[in-house]
């Protein structure tokens, strides 16, 4: 996936998210922040340097009782395993 936009979160309904989980990916020099969506039993993966990742978040945050403290609770401490459910139907 080269970049998230409109046409990409028209796929990815909010009444139809059941969970989100956040996480970070150890590469060497930094971590990596990613994302997995999963709908049904599709899981649409995404991580923070895909342009529009802004647009994901931002989309994501509409669901109820979701958690907007994700990104602490993931990323500390650094180089660390760090895994969140921001969001569970």
């Amino acid at each position: 996936m080269s970049r998230i936009d409109d046409q990409l979160l028209s796929r990815l309904p909010l009444a139809d998210i059941n969970r989100v989980t956040f996480y970070k990916r150890d590469e060497l020099t930094a971590d990596l922040i990613c994302c997995d969506v999963i709908i049904a039993e599709a899981t649409w993966s995404f991580h923070e340097e895909v342009a529009g990742w802004d647009l994901l978040l931002n989309h994501l945050q509409k669901l109820p009782q979701f958690r907007l403290d994700w990104y602490e609770a993931v990323s500390q401490p650094p180089f660390a395993v760090s895994k969140i459910v921001a969001f569970c139907r």
